[in-house]
């Protein structure tokens, strides 16, 4: 798919208890797997989606610090859990609470990543929003070349000042 240019809108789609989003990609972060839940929320179809960037969906709202933690986690092998505002082909957005996980064949051999997305809790959603605001604030007055780092300090420093570590921070905020 050629680069494709959304104009965000404050069109909210929130959504149903009990949907999941799933997809998988490869290691590149190519989606080869997307459920019709994912083309729903998208707002793409299946042909559109499949062998692009995963951050076709990518919310200009998002840290980039926020994606750069993903990265580091799954790369080492980890999984990671991350609310992520993502955007839809037609402007509007949805929210989720992101579980990603590296995914393996039987010898070992990493294949790409699994994502399985729920529905956020809203209280998370209204504490996150101002940190991610805050975050992207870093980042703009870092310039590019710092952005991600000033804005991963201030991820840090808030979980510090608040002596918890992210897991229990964002899942603490799911349970809210």
């Amino acid at each position: 798919m050629t680069s494709l240019r959304i104009t965000p809108t404050n069109e909210e789609k929130v959504m149903r208890e009990g949907d999941l989003i799933v997809s998988k990609t490869d290691i590149k972060g190519r989606i080869t797997y997307g459920n019709r839940t994912f083309n729903e929320f998208s707002g793409f179809t299946e042909n559109e989606l499949l062998g692009t960037q995963h951050n076709i969906i990518r919310h200009p709202d998002m840290p980039r610090a926020v994606f750069k933690l993903l990265w580091d986690r799954i790369q080492a092998g980890q999984e990671v859990f991350a609310f992520v505002k993502n955007i839809c082909k037609d402007g509007s957005f949805y929210w989720v609470l992101a579980n990603v996980t590296p995914s393996y064949d039987a010898q070992g051999t990493l294949l790409g990543y699994f994502s399985v997305r729920r529905k956020p809790n809203p209280k998370a959603i209204a504490q996150i929003q101002p940190l991610y605001r805050q975050m992207l604030q870093a980042e703009r007055s870092a310039g590019t070349r710092d952005a991600i780092a000033a804005s991963t300090q201030l991820l840090t420093d808030t979980l510090a000042a608040n002596q918890i570590s992210y897991d229990d921070f964002v899942l603490g905020l799911q349970e809210a």
